[in-house]
């Protein structure tokens, strides 16, 4: 028997909601403004994790067009019950300021592969929605509730409503079943029942470094809940020593041999506690006490190596990351913002062989912009591309991005001067705060490819670029990245993390094309 290796889900894999059927264990996970919608993985044995199709993957399930950063996708929650699959997940239009516009919906499938449903609209009332099926057949929802109201506790209760699956929505009356501990900011509810308690996990302190996982307990669903006099259940708060922090916002699973686990975001920092990898998912082993409460075996804080359950191991297959964009759709690694992938502004089609991205909005836009990108999962990596690019004017844009949001990104990118003609020049993003850092812009023949590439060492990102791809020079000094991270604006919190990709932006509104010939990802 092997062990888990912290996180199982490197690079931005939060919130994870782990469920098993049969034989097989899943773990949905939140994607933001990022398309497709929820990122899932499939294991069988808790150690080996393999991503699969997502399952909110047209307009009619989500339209994240004009989503603020850090906005769509939050926190959503896979189920299975009577011979379906559920997943709720919420959709955020804002979250600044006093209010959150938090639109919560449910899709269905026969298969976890889909296809799934259209949605059913089910509250705004809060964010976090989980769904619970009873063994008497009932089926409730709960969230947490947001109180907008001043002098009020913004994180207000957690909401439980019944579901009407004949009528598919949510009926009876609305109870506020419990109004969390002394650690405050109480989301993220699970509900779970065992031997005749119902057990309410949730995560408590916020999402930062001050997160939590608590639980509370009931004989009856509406309450009164009694407090785990223990909690935290589990913690990373004030071990500073410890490699993954941030724990909290956790759900538990049986597995078939009655061993229990429980899934968990986590954040790595590099610099100054800021985690440029974003929030990952790790998994710790769990015991029930006698008097019946459930305990990590990490005394209640997260462990990097943990004891696999007692099955047979099904390693994963190995991820291809060399992509030379020879088929006919992208591979599941990739990501957009905001937007489904659509011949109007990408295409594998056009030009066989190659990825033409057409020039679109600034990275500044939360409507339409044409980026093609896929997580950093390691604090070391290589990634590589090479692009054929005819820029006309300073407008035409395109090249090799690390981005986190429209406030923080690196741009290694090709343009266009009136004086100096085609050219390569870096843009720097931090804060909102545009840069070009080069005093000059390296001049480059037309007509010609350029191959561009950036080696990453934790919070410092090097750009090169080659004429023939053999002989490489820098171009610039390392810039630090450690601004492309949740924790880099104290006003803002943010909830992503890096991603590494490709982009073409035309501001004259002639869409442009850049073509890309493959794309290379390498973890050092």
């Amino acid at each position: 028997m092997s062990d888990i290796h912290n996180p199982v889900l490197r690079g931005f894999n939060p919130d994870p909601s782990i469920l098993r059927v049969g034989n097989d264990y899943y773990i949905a996970t939140s994607t933001f403004e990022w398309w497709p919608g929820v990122q899932l993985h499939h294991s069988r044995d808790l150690v080996n994790w393999e991503q699969m199709q997502s399952p909110l993957s047209r307009l009619s399930q989500l339209n994240m067009i004009g989503n603020i950063n850090s906005g769509g996708i939050w926190a959503p929650c896979l189920s299975y019950s009577d011979g379906l699959f559920y997943l709720i997940y919420t959709d955020v239009k804002s979250r600044l300021g006093a209010y959150k516009d938090a639109h919560n919906y449910l899709v269905t499938a026969e298969n976890i592969e889909g296809p799934w449903s259209d949605p059913v609209y089910l509250n705004s009332s809060g964010f976090d929605p989980s769904l619970f099926h009873d063994d008497d057949g009932k089926k409730w929802i709960l969230n947490m509730i947001w109180d907008h109201r001043k002098g009020k506790n913004s994180f207000a209760g957690t909401a439980l409503q019944e579901y009407s699956v004949e009528k598919q929505k949510l009926v009876g009356p609305v109870k506020n079943i419990f109004k969390g501990t002394d650690l405050r900011l109480t989301e993220a509810p699970h509900l779970y029942k065992r031997n005749g308690y119902y057990y309410l996990m949730t995560a408590e302190g916020g999402t930062s470094y001050k997160h939590a996982v608590t639980m509370a307990r009931s004989k009856n669903i509406f309450g009164p809940y009694e407090v785990d006099p223990a909690n935290p259940v589990l913690t990373s708060y004030k071990h500073d020593e410890l490699t993954l922090q941030k724990a909290g916002h956790a759900s538990i699973v049986e597995t078939q041999n009655g061993e229990w686990y429980l899934a968990h975001l986590c954040g790595r920092p590099v610099k100054d506690k800021q985690c440029i990898l974003g929030r990952e998912t790790a998994i710790q082993k769990c015991y029930w006490t006698e008097d019946g409460w459930i305990r990590t075996e990490g005394d209640g804080h997260p462990r990097d190596i943990v004891p696999a359950p007692d099955l047979p191991q099904m390693p994963a297959s190995p991820e291809e990351n060399h992509d030379n964009f020879d088929g006919d759709t992208l591979k599941l690694y990739w990501n957009a913002l905001r937007q489904p992938f659509s011949e109007d502004w990408m295409s594998l089609s056009e030009r066989k062989g190659y990825l033409r991205l057409k020039g679109a909005e600034s990275l500044r836009s939360t409507h339409r912009q044409s980026v093609v990108a896929r997580r950093l999962d390691t604090f070391h990596a290589k990634f590589e591309t090479k692009v054929e690019f005819d820029p006309k004017h300073f407008q035409h844009m395109a090249g090799l991005i690390a981005y986190y949001d429209t406030s923080d990104h690196a741009y290694l990118r090709i343009s266009h001067d009136e004086e100096i003609g085609k050219n390569l020049n870096i843009i720097y993003t931090d804060s909102d705060k545009y840069d070009e850092p080069l005093t000059e812009c390296v001049s480059l023949s037309e007509n010609k490819p350029v191959y561009l590439k950036g080696n990453i060492n934790r919070e410092l990102l090097q750009f090169s670029y080659s004429l023939d791809g053999e002989d490489w020079n820098k171009i610039g000094k390392a810039l630090d990245i450690s601004h492309l991270s949740d924790d880099n604006l104290e006003e803002d919190l943010r909830f992503t993390g890096t991603f590494v990709g490709m982009c073409c932006q035309d501001l004259s509104g002639t869409n442009q094309p850049a073509d890309f010939d493959y794309f290379y990802y390498e973890r050092l």
